[in-house]
């Protein structure tokens, strides 16, 4: 617990002045809920500290070397592995890059994966409910192309094989973006 500890209060560092989307909810909100889902999914501590730290690569001034030194290579992989490689490519070819990836991933990698878009998902669940449609807007692209790239991951995650987290992204994928 030492270690989940260290890396709730990391993040929470790491994410302190950020926010979520068209919103003024603290960013640090989503990793914990990553984190949340990954536990209550079972998950081993490693995995569950990867959820909690798996953005702060992408958008924070986090180092690899950082996450390696706190909390070991495994952690650090399964990071980099939720991560974008690179920021500066067209949102189609980030997507497609992370799709690609979830084809063949290991299972701890596609689960750290999987909690993130599930949170996703259910964060924007609930800004429709809130705000309604024009809750797109916040976005770099709009409905088509969320509905395209949540149905498109759903079916990648599972590429390799299932497993119960995906089965809850997936139902909850296909009711969001059937309604």
């Amino acid at each position: 617990m030492r270690s989940l500890d260290a890396a709730i209060e990391f993040a929470a560092g790491a994410h302190q002045n950020q926010r979520r989307k068209g919103s003024g909810i603290p960013y640090i909100s989503h990793p914990y809920g990553v984190g949340m889902i990954l536990l209550a999914a079972g998950c081993r501590e490693e995995v569950v500290i990867a959820g909690l730290l798996h953005d702060t690569l992408e958008d924070t001034d986090t180092t690899e070397e950082d996450i390696r030194r706190r909390f070991g290579e495994e952690v650090l992989r399964l990071v980099k592995g939720a991560s974008e490689p690179d920021k500066s490519l067209s949102w189609e070819a980030r997507k497609a890059h992370t799709l690609e990836f979830v084809k063949t991933a290991d299972l701890p990698s596609r689960l750290v994966i999987c909690a993130d878009k599930l949170h996703n998902l259910r964060s924007i669940r609930r800004d429709v409910e809130t705000i309604g449609d024009g809750i797109w807007n916040k976005f770099k692209r709009g409905y088509a192309q969320q509905k395209w790239y949540y149905t498109s991951m759903a079916e990648n995650l599972g590429h390799a094989s299932r497993f119960p987290l995906l089965d809850t992204f997936r139902a909850e994928t296909a009711a969001f973006f059937a309604e």
